[in-house]
């Protein structure tokens, strides 16, 4: 049985910073191409940034270039969100997912299979 299990999340002031963890259960971890997406409150769920399984290459949605960065540390079956110069409309759950296969298709969110069940991030203006 495949879990995913964030943590991390909280509140913070706009200009601050926040760590998201997610650590996976159930699943061959390296074969796995991972992902982080957001929903805010009356906002459908939105891309964030994605990390491959193999060569480390990572993508970000537009919004968050340049502020947010993910990695994955295989050998402990987590994946991470490093978020900083945060926003008041960054605040959203934030969701960890796990694809069996993405093709180019990193940013879509029917190509993953696995989801966490989310880590409210809150930030105060």
């Amino acid at each position: 049985q495949v879990q995913l299990v964030e943590s991390g999340g909280g509140l913070a002031q706009a200009g601050g910073f926040l760590r998201l963890s997610c650590v996976a259960s159930g699943l061959t971890f390296l074969r796995y191409p991972m992902a982080w997406f957001r929903q805010a409150p009356g906002k459908e769920r939105e891309f964030v940034a994605a990390i491959s399984r193999s060569d480390g290459s990572t993508y970000y949605a537009d919004p968050v270039e340049g502020r947010f960065t993910i990695s994955r540390d295989n050998a402990n079956n987590t994946v991470y969100l490093q978020m900083n110069a945060l926003k008041p409309e960054d605040t959203a759950v934030y969701y960890c997912a796990a694809a069996k296969a993405v093709g180019d298709y990193y940013r879509l969110e029917g190509s993953y299979n696995y989801w966490g069940q989310g880590t409210q991030v809150t930030v105060s203006s």
